[in-house]
């Protein structure tokens, strides 16, 4: 093997061993933060805090790590700082692996806890008892653009809109000949976050 190679990997793994280290010294400030947010008896989820470290470690890369993939990092070690204190709950019109699914993980990340229900209508009722502490619901669609069920829900409901997820959706389809080919456009499918 290429010595050169070789010692790259080496300052890697070093390397490696260092962020592994700060991530455990990060989850232990996220654990204090979260006890005494108990104590106060305060949310333990701050959505904006989330958005402030996302803007601001976009705005300080100087790369060559990609500015994209910042996002994508943090929101899994936010995501796990979080569930340390408290997983997530999150309701959403399921099943699983749906692009509503998937709108979910996209915001918050692979370590919350999922709850998929058969209605969006159970996913209002879900939140408003307190059963979760974000509700996901199309607001518009690929076959039927907007959706009325979730808007008329969002006019008797006391939930209020917190957020956005803008998931694209390409559809993969079975030709008669058993090719899988991808449908040429891909729509925009935005989310509507309810919280109380």
């Amino acid at each position: 093997m290429n010595s050169e190679i070789e010692s790259h990997r080496q300052e890697i793994d070093q390397i490696d061993d260092q962020v592994l280290k700060l991530l455990n010294e990060r989850a232990r400030h996220a654990i204090q933060i979260g006890k005494l947010k108990k104590d106060q008896q305060d949310s333990f989820h701050a959505p904006e805090r989330e958005h402030e470290i996302y803007n601001r470690l976009e705005q300080d890369n100087s790369g060559p790590f990609p500015t994209e993939a910042i996002r994508h990092v943090f929101r899994e070690i936010i995501s796990a700082s979080l569930a340390l204190e408290e997983p997530l709950k999150v309701s959403y019109l399921g099943p699983t692996s749906t692009f509503t699914h998937m709108a979910c993980m996209q915001k918050f990340g692979f370590s919350a806890l999922y709850v998929p229900v058969n209605s969006i209508r159970e996913v209002f009722n879900t939140v408003e008892r307190d059963r979760a502490d974000y509700g996901v619901v199309p607001i518009e669609n690929s076959t039927e653009g907007v959706v009325n069920s979730t808007l008329d829900m969002f006019v008797d409901s006391p939930l209020k809109i917190s957020g956005e997820i803008l998931q694209e959706v390409s559809h993969h389809l079975l030709s008669k000949t058993g090719r899988l080919e991808e449908v040429k456009k891909i729509y925009s499918h935005p989310h509507a976050i309810a919280q109380c």
